[in-house]
């Protein structure tokens, strides 16, 4: 089996580190050790910690949307789809044992001058949001100036309860979360 390129490993060993220990709490030494690259090598790919961050955060946001748009399919309504991205929280927030949003953990753990970083949390959250919007607009139940309001609420109680998730360590954030949302959406 071949092994993975030096920039693929610094991304892959960095994304595990961030998300696990935190960005403050992991260093550019030890990424490189846990990667098993030289420092040289590290800096022809990457200039900062930083940039390794924005790269583990461009990744996982497409693998996230990817999987929530995989999971989503599954549902034959534009209203089902909005009420199962609850049960994709749930089932996600399981699978990593409550870890919580790489993208929420990421931003609570990042110093003030980190803007680039920033920039990409910002970005998915955005993305997520505009999903969420669009699926609103496609159960033409809704007026183009109740979309914005209901697509901002829905987002709140969303990461309301992936936060909520991680704190408590249970599922019944998400679960009180989808019938606020179903509510909302009658």
């Amino acid at each position: 089996m071949k092994k993975a390129g030096v920039k693929e490993r610094i991304i892959t060993t960095a994304s595990d580190l961030f998300y696990h220990n935190g960005y403050n709490q992991t260093g550019i030494n030890q990424i490189i050790a846990e990667a098993d690259v030289a420092k040289a090598s590290m800096y022809q790919h990457f200039r900062s910690k930083e940039d390794i961050a924005v790269a583990y955060l461009q990744k996982r946001h497409i693998s996230w949307i990817d999987d929530l748009t995989a999971f989503l399919s599954k549902e034959e309504t534009a209203k089902g789809k909005l009420t199962a991205c609850f049960d994709y929280l749930l089932q996600w927030l399981k699978e990593v044992e409550y870890r919580g949003c790489g993208f929420q953990n990421i931003i609570c753990d990042l110093p003030e001058d980190h803007q680039k970083i920033k920039d990409q949390v910002k970005l998915h959250k955005n993305e997520v949001k505009k999903l969420i919007c669009r699926l609103l607009k496609d159960t033409g139940e809704y007026q183009e100036a109740n979309v914005e309001q209901l697509g901002d609420q829905l987002m709140v109680v969303m990461e309301g309860a992936i936060i909520l998730s991680q704190i408590q360590k249970d599922s019944w954030p998400v679960i009180a979360a989808k019938k606020t949302a179903m509510k909302l959406l009658t």
